[in-house]
């Protein structure tokens, strides 16, 4: 799988860092862990910027994103939240959910694969419907 450039705002990232601390102290269960070790790996290649900077095309937290499924042959439409507001019925997807951690940064038209239980899965980041950022809410 190819690792593209990501993006992420500075006001994620120290939110996102808050998140992974809380972690590293209480350690939970074994699959959030593993999530949270994947969202470590992504911040740490990410390109930090400043939310005035992010391109208006990039998924950031709290982004509205409208994801293609080739296998599913179907439109997937998320807001992509931390774990306290994820809500699967209102398409609330946590970044600890693991297509959460796989568009995080990324951008219209790329494609992200990841690993789960059946094979690979594979999704394009067809819309950003909505990004904070380029709305001018910089403190969501």
């Amino acid at each position: 799988m190819e690792r593209r450039d990501i993006y992420i705002t500075e006001f994620d990232l120290n939110r996102l860092t808050e998140l992974l601390g809380v972690w590293q102290t209480f350690k939970g269960s074994k699959s959030t862990s593993i999530h949270l070790e994947g969202l470590s790996e992504e911040l740490d290649r990410a390109h930090i910027v400043a939310p005035k900077d992010i391109p208006p095309d990039v998924v950031t937290m709290n982004s509205r994103v409208r994801l293609s499924d080739a296998s599913k042959e179907e439109d997937l439409i998320y807001t992509l939240v931390f774990p306290r507001d994820a809500d699967a019925e209102a398409g609330k997807i946590s970044i600890l959910a693991p297509i959460g951690t796989a568009i995080l940064g990324y951008k219209v038209g790329d494609i992200i694969e990841w690993p789960v239980p059946l094979g690979i899965r594979k999704v394009k980041i067809e819309e950003v419907l909505y990004q904070p950022e380029a709305a001018g809410d910089f403190h969501l």
